[in-house]
């Protein structure tokens, strides 16, 4: 029987963990407050180190609720808060087995010479958290990772050397020092030292060291931004209303596209290279709908340029299908990409009948959308200049590293402008939009590369290859913009490496993992034996103290 001061502590961790998560959720937009990630890690850090399981278990689920409720709120905006909520409950489970998981490691590590690596397995957990909520189940949900709270942050450069997983990896390194700082501070000023293995300060010193470095990686940093610039326009039309009927008056999106690029055109001699609408511009088929398609020419011809819109398409069979068509100047057929991550339960019900028993809501979905099969990339042409490519990434996409990275490098071709092409107009005026085009920014370092990241009602700007941005728009107004984005061939150390970073922090955790166990069995067989230590350490009582030093 637990006794009412071990209660208090439990009681308190769980609180701790539940404040960790709000300070996280200030970490994103439309926050910005970016430094109370590593400082949300920490608290966490501090929490979970030497609970049982099932406590560390509770104290992650209370940080998952904390964090996820108000940071995917947008989800349930008009839906009602059952999807929210179960969204938020599902990635929340994630972050609960991943402090399960870290305290488990942990434990067998603290009354040993390797109690400096107990606080190695947080930054590991973190990575292969956010890589495991990040593809599973459907395919999973990247979003509202520690990279993406980074985009304001001296830490962002580091994406361009080990991705958004190594800049997720450098975040948490920065918070368990906190914590370990704050452990080092709180001995010094008059708590018991324990006992400490001569290897200690060695250990300690290498693994600080090493949570270091990719903070000073990136500290000395500058990404390049030269480039060939080109001209191109994107053009926010704007739809009648948001929420889930946004293209009720899908004639009415589809003109305001139209008259944006040829307002943007009046009294301009020189045509831009590139005309950029957003996803949903034109959710009347042109290939199908004649006056569409006039429409559509209408605009080229005003911009006398290549044209890339976003539209959806009837087909194939009883699906359709969310495109991006680029359209050449000389006329044609236009060549396609087709979204190859549908958005489960936005753009596909996997499981309908059986969903359809939690709400109704499913059947908004009228006809599922199909999965392109390959990566899309158009060239542009370039009067008196080379061509360069426009590779098309369609909204949530631009949240899945592998589909990001094979579509940057691509067949040996080098992607030399991304283009995201999203619709925010369901999520109304919450901060998913601004959460997005964080993304884009740190997409923008980690692959070297200019982003055209265009709405159909904001946010909508160029974003530099450096994370910076120009031209940025407002939610639910019409805009044109011109820019200047710089093309680019480099293909980055982060693109080189591809999912190293996450191979690489799950080799260590099983290491970690491995010796925990060894550890753990050792302790068993001394207790086991008559002739053991008289005081045996018994991993499975709570610690005396709640947060063990370090040194």
């Amino acid at each position: 029987m637990t006794s009412p001061a071990t209660r208090a502590r439990a009681v308190s961790r769980v609180i701790v963990g539940v404040l960790s998560g709000l300070l996280m959720a200030l970490a994103f937009p439309t926050h910005d407050q970016w430094w109370w990630a590593p400082v949300a890690v920490a608290l966490l850090s501090a929490a979970v180190l030497g609970s049982r399981p099932r406590l560390a278990f509770l104290v992650g689920l209370g940080h998952g609720f904390g964090f996820f409720l108000p940071t995917l709120s947008w989800s349930g905006i008009y839906v009602g808060n059952l999807p929210w909520i179960a969204l938020a409950t599902l990635e929340a489970l994630y972050v609960a087995l991943m402090c399960l998981v870290t305290t488990v490691v942990q434990r067998p590590l603290l009354a040993t010479r390797w109690r400096p690596l107990a606080f190695a397995a947080v930054p590991l957990a973190w990575v292969l958290q956010e890589w495991a909520r990040g593809t599973t189940p459907f395919g999973g949900l990247p979003w509202a990772r520690l990279a993406f709270s980074q985009a304001d942050s001296p830490l962002a450069p580091f994406a361009r050397y080990a991705g958004a997983p190594g800049l997720t990896f450098a975040v948490a390194c920065v918070g368990v020092l906190l914590h370990v700082g704050a452990v080092w501070l709180s001995h010094r000023v008059g708590r018991p030292r324990p006992a400490r293995a001569a290897a200690y300060p060695v250990l300690a010193g290498v693994l600080v060291l090493l949570a270091l470095a990719p903070a000073a990686a990136a500290l000395l940093t500058t990404p390049p931004t030269d480039g060939r610039k080109v001209s191109v326009l994107m053009v926010q039309g704007n739809v009648p209303k948001p929420g889930l009927d946004f293209n009720a008056e899908r004639r009415a999106v589809l003109d305001n596209h139209v008259n944006g690029t040829v307002r943007a055109m009046e009294g301009r001699s020189e045509p831009p290279s590139l005309v950029v609408w957003p996803e949903n511009s034109s959710d009347i088929d042109p290939l199908k709908n004649q006056d569409a398609a006039v429409d559509v020419q209408a605009a080229q011809a005003a911009a006398r340029a290549p044209l890339l819109i976003g539209a959806v398409l009837d087909g194939p069979g009883r699906y359709v299908s969310n495109a991006s068509l680029f359209y050449r100047p000389e006329g044609g057929a236009p060549e396609r990409y087709v979204k190859q991550h549908p958005v489960p339960f936005a753009e596909y019900i996997p499981y309908r009948s059986f969903f359809r028993n939690f709400s109704d809501k499913v059947d908004l979905v009228a006809r599922d959308f199909v999965k392109g099969d390959r990566t899309g990339g158009f060239e542009v042409p370039v009067r008196g200049q080379d061509p360069y490519w426009i590779i098309p990434t369609i909204c949530f996409e631009v949240a899945y590293d592998g589909l990001m990275r094979e579509s940057t490098v691509q067949d040996g071709r080098q992607a030399n402008i991304l283009a995201v092409q999203t619709n925010n107009a369901t999520f109304g005026f919450t901060a998913e939009s601004e959460q997005q085009f964080a993304i884009s920014r740190i997409r923008a370092i980690e692959h070297g590369r200019s982003v055209v990241h265009v709405s159909t009602v904001g946010v909508s700007g160029f974003i530099n290859p450096d994370g910076t941005y120009t031209s940025k728009t407002s939610l639910f107004t019409p805009a044109a913009r011109f820019g200047e984005p710089v093309v680019r061939t480099e293909i980055t150390p982060s693109d080189r490496i591809g999912q190293l970073p996450e191979y690489a922090a799950a080799g260590a955790t099983a290491v970690l993992l491995a010796l925990s166990c060894g550890l753990r069995r050792r302790n068993a067989r001394v207790r086991r034996t008559p002739a053991g230590p008289a005081a045996p350490v018994d991993h499975e009582k709570e610690p005396a103290v709640a947060t063990p030093s370090v040194s």
